[in-house]
């Protein structure tokens, strides 16, 4: 019994290391891919069809919804709907999972950030900006961020209306940035792809510490 106790979170841990490890991989792969130039026409093609979009006469309400689900996935907005989370979590005594929580967006942030100063790449300007950027383009923050927020809040509530509607806001959120002409696609792709390395690691590595033990 004592052997079978040590090595399942053994296990936990190198799956959820493993799971980074590939997401991490991947991103560095769009990366090169990016700088290479392979990824021009479906990053180009993608964005000019939104620019196209934007000057229709429906473009105007479109845009209104991107900024709108932009500013509610920014680091802002995150951190806004972070808090208004907790409260109820602690409320009602789920502590782990509160705690969980705050690691995996804490800790993922500070990655997101890290990768985009190794990459360092500039935003895009094919299309005007709808929004103020200041910080590299590569992974996007805002792809990476809500792929963790809103992942963790499914994977805690554990329903499948959760994973939908998880779904339906981080593919929105993603959207926006290239909407508003500050991602190309291949940015929210790895951001997304980041985030899911992130969550899956938080998921099998934390619990194994004893971090989830609870059904929020």
């Amino acid at each position: 019994m004592g052997a079978r106790s040590i090595s399942r979170p053994s296990a936990s841990i190198a799956k959820g290391a493993g799971a980074l490890a590939l997401a991490l991989l991947c991103v560095l792969l769009i990366a090169l891919l990016q700088r290479a130039g392979w990824l021009d026409g479906i990053n180009v093609g993608l964005m000019e069809a939104a620019g196209r979009a934007r000057d229709t006469g429906s473009g105007g309400h479109v845009t209104t919804l991107m900024r709108l689900a932009s500013a509610i996935g920014g680091t802002a907005g995150r951190l806004a709907l972070v808090a208004v989370v907790l409260v109820p979590l602690l409320w009602f005594g789920f502590r782990r999972s509160a705690i969980w929580l705050v690691l995996t967006i804490a800790g993922g942030t500070l990655l997101n950030l890290a990768l985009k100063q190794i990459f360092a790449a500039p935003r895009p300007d094919l299309l005007p900006h709808l929004d103020i950027v200041h910080t590299y383009s590569f992974p996007s923050g805002h792809a990476a961020g809500n792929m963790m927020f809103f992942g963790a809040l499914a994977l805690l509530a554990g329903s499948t209306r959760a994973y939908v509607a998880a779904a339906v806001m981080i593919l929105l959120i993603g959207a926006s940035r290239i909407w508003l002409g500050v991602h190309w696609p291949s940015d929210v792709t790895a951001g997304w792809i980041e985030g899911l390395g992130w969550l899956a690691f938080c998921r099998l590595w934390l619990p194994a510490r004893g971090g989830e033990k609870e059904r929020a």
